[in-house]
């Protein structure tokens, strides 16, 4: 249950070290479950962290598809009821092995940890859903482009919820990262303001994501209706489309699309790389980066053509790169975060800034002030072990802006606050 100071409860799945709390408690929720489990890794660096700043009552650190298997066949109560589900989850290959015809129900490919999501929305039937995945979502998988958001789309929407949808770069709502990420929020269908004569006013009016952030089309909304059955959408969705029909903004309701193409209307302060950056006497000697080591940087950031040979076929091809800048501009946006930023060794794709007649690399409490996170956030875990430099890198790589996350957190808290 919400305490008297919170605006509502929060299931944070696929929680990282913890970004969408953040946001979200300073929008006034309280985050009653949460759940960050690495396959790939024996040591859990992401959910030490997280308990180190959260603390462990309600976290989970264990594959959420078994957490939540539990739950809805009624063996656990590990995840509450709650109003917001939220989580930044993999892009993965979506389509469905069993249709909703079938004796068992809708299944997907197994493995596939959308499906969690699915389950655990339609056990528990919170009042909003709040998602973020990379952008090609929109546009994936490459022969079928569309495909897996038509499913998720359809499979979410047959729960009984209005989704909609925006392309988010950050840096054009005034945070100092060119990071661009796909938000989607789904309001459950007796909470949504829906006029059916204009439904295109969700994307632009009354939806959450449209009080959160304010955008006007570029060309006019376009309409689509979704195959019923999301098996069919598996197999025909867009056969060998060029283009995915999803454009950066739109609304999913009963069956059918609304999409357009938008450009924000923020107008207010904008911050840049320098904005972030500490007092120079603060860098270790190890982030400067010494002067005979520039030019293999700089051939990293250059445009090349490179030949290459195919190992299966034998067939020569040259592989192109375009330039990239460098250094560093301190006076626009960073480009967007990697998870590969880590590590002196040269790379075409971390940060590389000049400060008065000196290379450096960013620091992590650089990369952190970028996604908006407090200071050092990542430089403990649960036990005081420290965390190296790389891996806070890489957690910064695999986060969000959370001055995003607030934003629209502050939409969906006035929305519960009407129900009280």
């Amino acid at each position: 249950m919400a305490t008297k100071k919170t605006v509502g409860t929060v299931a944070e799945l696929f929680a990282g070290v913890g970004g969408f709390r953040i946001g979200l408690d300073k929008a006034g929720f309280e985050t009653t479950f949460s759940s960050q489990w690495e396959p790939s890794t024996k040591t859990q660096h992401a959910s030490s962290v997280y308990v180190a700043n959260f603390g462990a009552i309600g976290h989970s650190n264990e594959d959420i598809q078994e957490v939540v298997d539990r739950v809805v066949t009624g063996k656990s109560n590990e995840i509450p009821k709650v109003d917001l589900v939220v989580g930044g989850f993999p892009c993965q290959d979506y389509s469905v092995a069993k249709s909703l015809n079938s004796s068992k129900g809708l299944e997907g490919k197994k493995g596939v940890l959308w499906w969690s999501i699915y389950k655990l929305v339609a056990n528990r039937k919170p009042k909003f859903v709040f998602l973020e995945n990379v952008d090609r979502l929109l546009k994936s998988p490459s022969t079928q482009r569309g495909r897996d958001f038509a499913i998720m789309l359809r499979t979410l929407g047959d729960l009984g919820y209005t989704i909609e949808w925006r392309l988010m770069n950050a840096a054009e709502e005034g945070f100092p990262q060119r990071r661009i990420r796909v938000f989607i929020v789904a309001t459950r269908n007796d909470l949504a303001t829906w006029n059916k004569k204009k439904p295109e006013d969700y994307i632009f009016k009354s939806g959450v994501l449209a009080r959160a952030f304010s955008f006007s089309p570029l060309k006019e909304v376009s309409t689509f209706e979704l195959d019923s059955d999301p098996e069919q959408i598996t197999k025909k969705f867009n056969p060998q489309g060029k283009i995915s029909p999803f454009l950066d903004s739109g609304v999913y309701r009963d069956g059918v699309v609304w999409t357009a193409k938008t450009k924000s209307n923020y107008a207010g302060k904008r911050a840049t790389l320098k904005d972030v950056l500490v007092d120079s006497a603060d860098v270790p000697k190890e982030y400067w980066i010494d002067k005979d080591r520039l030019a293999e940087w700089e051939y990293l950031k250059g445009s090349k053509s490179i030949e290459r040979t195919h190992k299966a076929s034998g067939t020569t091809y040259f592989y192109a790169e375009g330039k990239m800048a460098y250094p560093d501009s301190l006076d626009k946006p960073s480009r967007t975060i990697l998870t590969g930023e880590g590590g002196n060794t040269p790379s075409r794709f971390k940060h590389i800034i000049k400060v008065g007649n000196r290379h450096r690399r960013l620091l992590p409490v650089e990369l952190e002030r970028l996604n908006g996170f407090p200071d050092n956030w990542t430089s403990t875990g649960a036990e005081g072990e420290k965390i190296s430099d790389v891996r806070r890198a890489f957690f910064m790589g695999n986060a969000l802006v959370i001055g995003l996350i607030e934003r629209v957190g502050k939409v969906i808290a006035q929305e519960l606050r009407k129900q009280i």
